[in-house]
């Protein structure tokens, strides 16, 4: 699924990809000049496909370029902060 478009919603605080209607996500939330990725959510149907990395690398991408300090709550995204 390298096809797969990462869409940034800042309004809604998330990453999303949409896969023939079915979303998956990774949540954040914004205090001031810290960021907490709070939640990674891939469907069961698209597990495995590299979904969720994708989407937990563009956040901390953009998390980077705004000058954000980087936190995770979440399990999943806070393996790539090590």
């Amino acid at each position: 699924m390298s096809d797969s478009i990462v869409v940034h919603h800042p309004e809604r605080s998330c990453f999303t990809i949409d896969s023939d209607g079915v979303e998956s996500v990774l949540q954040y939330q914004l205090h001031g000049t810290e960021v907490d990725f709070t939640r990674t959510y891939v469907p069961t149907e698209l597990r495995g496909k590299g979904l969720a990395e994708k989407l937990v690398r563009t956040g901390l991408e953009w998390a980077k370029s705004e000058g954000l300090n980087i936190h995770a709550s979440c399990w999943y995204a806070a393996k790539f902060l090590k």
